[in-house]
């Protein structure tokens, strides 16, 4: 926009000047009039390069902004996929416990709830023990849990006899044992801090 009217100035002015020269009128007022049109002509046109330069300085000195290591539509997907995970779990407080159970219709045992919560959210299929669960995903220092992670203990005098899902705030769901019904612990309690075997996290797919 700037460059066209620089040059229309321009090529006006030029049409002035050939007009002014040529005339044969020589009266105070039509060089008068004349002369106030280049002059308005020339300031329109300084105007016009000036802001050019202006806007070219200004484009010059913005830095492009970064992208993101990770989409940001991916990290809310993960966020959203993690607390469907642990909401799931929750809606299945309540069913009674049944050694190796993996349906809400006949009962749970650890790893048979987990199993079902991953199954049934995102498609994942998990082993069926806790121990081999344990050797799935990522390993999750307990200070970056987050809900839908999976906690690990020893309840067998067996390291990963015990699974269950991360809540968040210090929380899991688990089925816990014949005659319980699955529940919600908190990781602060005795029993659990010393039998902490380590957490993970489940790679789901997109």
């Amino acid at each position: 926009m700037f460059v066209q009217a620089y040059r229309q100035a321009i090529v006006f002015d030029s049409t002035e000047r050939f007009s002014y020269i040529s005339t044969v009128s020589s009266s105070p007022f039509t060089k008068m009039t004349t002369l106030r049109r280049r002059f308005e002509h020339y300031i329109w046109a300084c105007i016009c390069v000036c802001g050019l330069a202006s806007a070219g300085v200004a484009f010059a000195s913005e830095s492009p902004v970064p992208e993101p290591d990770t989409p940001v539509g991916t990290m809310q997907d993960l966020s959203t996929r993690a607390s469907e995970l642990a909401i799931r779990a929750m809606g299945l407080i309540g069913i009674r416990y049944k050694y190796g159970g993996t349906a809400p219709e006949s009962g749970f045992d650890c790893s048979g709830l987990v199993r079902y919560v991953f199954k049934d959210v995102s498609g994942t299929e998990l082993p069926r023990t806790s121990e081999e669960i344990s050797r799935v995903g990522e390993h999750v220092d307990t200070q970056n849990l987050q809900p839908g992670d999976l906690v690990f203990y020893n309840t067998l005098r067996r390291a990963f006899s015990h699974v269950g899902v991360y809540l968040g705030d210090n929380k899991f769901v688990h089925a816990p044992s014949g005659g319980g019904k699955v529940r919600i612990e908190s990781m602060d309690v005795g029993y659990w801090k010393k039998r902490f075997n380590g957490a993970r996290r489940i790679n789901q797919p997109e």
